[in-house]
């Protein structure tokens, strides 16, 4: 186990250097530069001016000699400097770490809890009405798109009923997290986003819980626990849980991913002060160290989490046995 964990490890220096390498002649292949948003902005912008510009930025060098020049930082774990932000990459990745986890960690809880839960009922109930309901939501949620479901829960929690603030991550001069009050404050302002990012995965939690279930039940060990008289629940729950189980742990470690993308679009409906905002901004502020920072991070963290999911699956399956080389 301890080489196999090794060899995935060393294998993030290649996808490292890919996921740097095609990001950043991705973005310099973009039209404009961060010169061409300030001259936008000042809207009196001489040619001078932007020339100086762009050799105080280092942005009047080949690619290739600004890309080695970042490579060489990156080897001294250094992400460069936010030209718009005026701080370094780093600290303000750190900064806005914690609410896009926030975010994520909850989404993900309630898209797997209730996902499971509805797919393990669905598939004892197969073919009933409960069973084609539940498949029908779901497939309705797998094709809504996010942003959509975000507008709704606004308009209908936050402009309609006012139960819910419909942005930001806690009230400006509200209490802190310091106090009860100030983390119910966090609660009501997390639920909106949480549940926008978690209606997707739970349609897609529910179906592959609902197909692992049918199929675990039909297996012969099922059958015998059946004979010997055990009542249906504990056969479900006890018995053909775990085993389909499985594949949802795979699962779980495939949406991570998404999760980070979606956070995107989550975060930007309902103003989340978080990587998927700060990576927003940064697209159209033209800010490539900023967003080279951003995608290596969320590469990394994807990667390492799909070594914890491999991890953990191998510990919940003891047949599997990782291959030595």
């Amino acid at each position: 186990m301890l080489s196999y964990i090794l060899r995935r490890l060393l294998q993030l220096v290649p996808i490292v250097l890919a996921v740097v390498l095609l990001t950043y002649f991705l973005l310099r292949l973009a039209p404009g530069d961060l010169v061409d948003v300030i001259a936008g902005e000042s809207g009196s912008a001489t040619p001078e001016y932007m020339a100086q510009l762009r050799g105080r930025f280092g942005l009047d060098q080949s690619s290739w000699t600004i890309f080695s020049h970042y490579l060489g930082n990156l080897a001294h774990l250094d992400l460069g400097f936010s030209f718009r932000n005026g701080m370094p990459v780093s600290a303000l990745i750190v900064e806005r770490l914690g609410p896009t986890l926030v975010l994520m960690l909850t989404s993900i809880a309630l898209a797997s809890s209730i996902g499971v839960a509805l797919g393990v009922f669905s598939a004892r109930r197969h073919g009933s009405w409960a069973d084609e309901g539940i498949a029908t939501l779901s497939t309705v949620g797998f094709a809504t798109p996010v942003f959509w479901i975000g507008l709704m829960l606004i308009v209908v929690f936050s402009v309609h009923l006012r139960w819910l603030p419909s942005s930001g991550m806690t009230t400006v001069g509200g209490p802190g997290l310091d106090t009860w009050a100030g983390w119910v404050d966090l609660l009501r302002h997390l639920a909106l986003p949480a549940c926008t990012l978690a209606a997707f995965h739970l349609s897609i939690y529910v179906r592959m819980t609902r197909a692992a279930m049918l199929e675990v039940l039909g297996q012969d060990y099922i059958r015998t626990a059946r004979a010997k008289g055990l009542s249906e629940p504990r056969v479900s729950i006890v018995h053909a849980l775990r085993n389909a189980l499985l594949p949802v742990v795979t699962l779980t470690g495939l949406q991570l991913g998404a999760l980070l993308g979606g956070s995107i679009v989550v975060e930007t409906v309902f103003s989340w002060p978080g990587l998927g905002r700060l990576a927003f901004d940064a697209v159209f502020q033209r800010d490539i160290n900023l967003l080279l920072g951003i995608f290596l991070f969320s590469s990394m963290l994807v990667i390492v989490m799909n070594l914890v999911i491999d991890i953990l699956y191998a510990w919940l399956d003891p047949r599997i046995v990782v291959a030595r080389p």
